[in-house]
C-alpha cells in the first residue's frame, strides 16, 4: 500500500511561536517536487508532542494542500490512549490518508497494553496504520510477537522499524512476508535496511536534502547499489544528526543552510548554540561543499 520516501516533516513557527503555514507550504513543496512519495506530520521531528490537536490538524491541512494526492499521515503520539483515539477520529474526518501510531511516550506499556492501545487508536480512526516501533526513544518495543497479535487486523498495514537493530527487518520479513509494508525509520541505517528488503524510508534529513534521499531510494529500487552507496557514504555524517537527543534542532539547523529556512523550535527546546551549534554547522557546511552530482534514475 505504501512505499518510497515519506518525510517526517518539521513544523515551522513564526517569531511569536505560531504556526507558519506559508513557510511549511514552501518546505513541504520541496519534498513533493523532489519525488517523495508521502508526508508524515506531527511526529517526533515535527514536534508533535508540543502541538495541540488543533495545531496538528492545521499542519495536516497544509501538507494536504501541497501533496498532490500523495498520502499524508497524521502521527498519533498522545500520552493517553483516549486522547490518541480522539485525534485519530479528527484526523480521519479531516481526510488523512492514514495514521502513524506510537504507543504512549509517557507510560511505557507492556506488550498487552501496547496491543490494546494500538488497536484502540486504529479502531477509532478507521484508517490504515503505520506502527511506529522505536524502543530507544519511547522505551516500548513493538516486537515481531506483538506484530503477530496485530496482523489479523487489516487496519495495520505498515511498520516504521526503528529498533536500531538491522536484524529486526529480516525477522519481520521472515515472519510475515509482505503482510506489512516495511519502512526503515533510522536515517543512518537506511541503506542497510533497503538492502535487506525494506520498501520504504520514513526519513528525517530528507527535509534538508530531499533529492539526495530520493536518489538513494530510487537507485536501490533499480538495483544500482554502488551508485546509491556512494551517495549514502557522503550523506552519513548528516544522517547521524537524526540519531540524537537534539535531532529536531540538528535537522532544523541543516534546513537553514540547505533550503534557506529558519531553525525556530517550540520550548522547552531552544535552537542550538555555542559549541554544539558550531559542530553541527561544520558537518552541514562540509557536506554542502562536497555535494555529489546525482545520477539520473
Amino acid at each position: 500500500m505504501w512505499t518510497g520516501v515519506f518525510p517526517a516533516v518539521t513544523t515551522k513557527f513564526t517569531e511569536d511561536d505560531r504556526l507558519d503555514h506559508r513557510e511549511m507550504e514552501r518546505c513541504f513543496s520541496l519534498q513533493v517536487e523532489a519525488g517523495c512519495d508521502g508526508i508524515i506530520v506531527a511526529g517526533s521531528l515535527g514536534e508533535g508532542p508540543m502541538l495541540s490537536h488543533d495545531e496538528k490538524l492545521e499542519v495536516l491541512a497544509t501538507a494536504q494542500k501541497v501533496a498532490g494526492g500523495k498520502p499524508v499521515l497524521m502521527t498519533v503520539n498522545e500520552p493517553a490512549t483516549r486522547d490518541g483515539a480522539a485525534l485519530a477520529r479528527r484526523a480521519a474526518k479531516a481526510g488523512a490518508h492514514g495514521l502513524m501510531v506510537v504507543p504512549s511516550p509517557i507510560y511505557h506499556t507492556n506488550p498487552q497494553e501496547t496491543v490494546a492501545t494500538l488497536k484502540a487508536v486504529a479502531a477509532a480512526g478507521g484508517l490504515p496504520v503505520m506502527i511506529y516501533s522505536n524502543r530507544l526513544a519511547y522505551r516500548v518495543d513493538v516486537t515481531v510477537d506483538v506484530m503477530e497479535e496485530l496482523a489479523p487486523d487489516p487496519l495495520f498495514v505498515a511498520i516504521k522499524e526503528s529498533s536500531d537493530d538491522i536484524r529486526r527487518s529480516t525477522e519481520i520479513i521472515n515472519r510475515f512476508g509482505d503482510r506489512f509494508d516495511l519502512f526503515t525509520g533510522v536515517d543512518n541505517l537506511a541503506f542497510e535496511a533497503l538492502s535487506v528488503g525494506a520498501i520504504g524510508w520514513v526519513a528525517g534529513l530528507v527535509t534538508a536534502f530531499p533529492r539526495e534521499t530520493v536518489a538513494i531510494y530510487q537507485l536501490m529500487k533499480q538495483g544500482r547499489r554502488e551508485e546509491a552507496l556512494s551517495i549514502y557514504r557522503w550523506f552519513r555524517p548528516l544522517l547521524d544528526l537524526d540519531v540524537s537527543t537534539y535531532l529536531v534542532q540538528n535537522i532544523k539547523l541543516a534546513e537553514v543552510h540547505a533550503i534557506g529556512t529558519n531553525d525556530r523550535v517550540r520550548m522547552p527546546r531552544l535552537p542550538l548554540s555555542g559549541d554544539r551549534r558550531a559542530a553541527v554547522e561544520k558537518i552541514v557546511k562540509d557536506a554542502l561543499a562536497k555535494r555529489p552530482e546525482l545520477p539520473k534514475f
